[in-house]
């Protein structure tokens, strides 16, 4: 028996798992789209999990948020997004009022009766879905959802904070710098050291990209701090092409992480699953058709080769799969999470790349390829994020709210 499973509506849900029969088909809310530059991959994802869930056990109600950030719902939602039709008549809202945990019709256009929701599935990628912003407003409402929590969220998001707690837990992570946008757009005549060993600030743009030729030696590569998807980041070769790099990644971002190229690199990724015991999939590897994993080399080309399972050794699986774990937990992450690793193929030496909390789920997506190859399908996969979904939410919803003072000291006051 499930320790969780005592009490409540959520506890229900666990117990009739353990039974293996869901009394009723659960209300699954699925957001995507976005405000953010990931906004078409995320719509690729959603179709991908909306196909994928199993009718029989769920009703599915598409949410999608517009690149403006209208929330549209219902059976037109995925198209309204991908034609880009704008019609403030057919918007709704999802409000955080805990007691209501429905979508809300903001105009007369919207033409459905939306039930009220038993679990959210975001696949909304980058800023404003990834972060911890959309899952504050979940929070909020009381629902439960899908992924990591606030906190896990906005510390895996932010490429630079990551890694900092990962290089403290004793991962090994490449060398890098970052950079401000108001440092770099200030171009200061200050003589000045960087403020932080690895920031640079106080200092001229060229004092700047010195620096990272110096300290990191090239090639390096540029990324925005708080992208996913590849998008805004450039392979640098020599300092001019850095230059333009950093130009390019602040259109993304208002900090930007300047790192180390790992020679005779292999691109190694791990899935992991789970709350307070996370377990790690199979290794797997990609062979990209551009010079690195582009977002081309992602999406749109469809060169790019995947080995399930990555053709390493057991004893160097095995290390990569305890880092992904410790990873996962040392940023707080929660249900699900692909950890990316770059291998020197001629030192066999691995370093932690980054953990992502709202992987791809397209077609060819690494996070449910690489469970498929450990025995969990790609539906299976989804029963099981939902129902760690409903776990943590009852261990959560255990927690105190108020504490009782002795006397009703406050009703005195004001």
């Amino acid at each position: 028996m499930n320790r969780l499973a005592d009490g409540g509506q959520d506890s229900g849900y666990l117990q009739q798992q353990e039974k293996g029969s869901v009394q009723k088909r659960l209300n699954v809310g699925v957001i995507f789209g976005g405000r953010s530059g990931e906004h078409e991959v995320s719509i690729v994802s959603a179709d991908s999990v909306i196909n994928a869930l199993d009718p029989a056990k769920y009703s599915i109600i598409p949410i999608g948020i517009a690149k403006d950030g209208a929330w549209y719902a219902g059976a037109e939602a995925m198209s309204r997004l991908k034609e880009q039709i704008n019609d403030p008549e057919a918007r709704v809202t999802l409000p955080v009022d805990p007691l209501l945990q429905q979508l809300i019709p903001l105009g007369k256009g919207v033409g459905e009766v939306f039930e009220r929701l038993d679990v959210i599935f975001p696949v909304v990628h980058g800023p404003l879905g990834e972060d911890g912003t959309l899952q504050g407003l979940l929070e909020l409402t009381d629902l439960p959802y899908v992924g990591s929590g606030v906190l896990g969220s906005a510390l895996s998001m932010d490429k630079v904070v990551q890694k900092h707690i990962c290089r403290q837990m004793g991962l090994p992570v490449v060398d890098f710098l970052w950079i401000r946008d108001i440092d770099w757009q200030a171009d200061s005549d200050a003589d000045s050291l960087p403020i932080l060993a690895d920031q640079l600030g106080n200092i001229t743009r060229q004092q700047m990209l010195q620096l990272c030729g110096d300290r990191l030696d090239f090639p390096l590569f540029v990324k925005p701090a708080n992208m996913g998807s590849s998008v805004g980041i450039s392979k640098a070769h020599n300092r001019q092409e850095l230059e333009q790099a950093i130009t390019n990644a602040f259109f993304y971002d208002k900090k930007i992480l300047v790192e180390k190229a790992v020679r005779n690199t292999r691109e190694l990724e791990v899935s992991v699953l789970g709350n307070d015991s996370p377990r790690a999939s199979v290794i797997g590897e990609i062979a990209p058709s551009n010079e690195f994993y582009d977002y081309d080399a992602k999406y749109i080309d469809g060169s790019s080769q995947l080995t399930i399972p990555a053709e390493i050794d057991a004893e160097l699986a095995q290390s990569m799969q305890i880092a992904a774990i410790k990873a996962f937990l040392a940023v707080s992450a929660e249900s699900m999470a692909r950890v990316d690793f770059l291998l020197d193929n001629l030192e066999n030496r691995f370093y932690l790349s980054e953990v992502n909390t709202i992987p791809g789920f397209t077609s060819i997506s690494m996070f449910p390829k690489l469970w498929e190859a450990s025995g969990l399908a790609y539906s299976a996969l989804l029963d099981e994020l939902i129902r760690l979904a409903f776990e943590r939410r009852h261990r959560v919803k255990r927690l105190q709210k108020s504490y009782h003072p002795k006397a009703d000291w406050f009703r005195k006051n004001g």
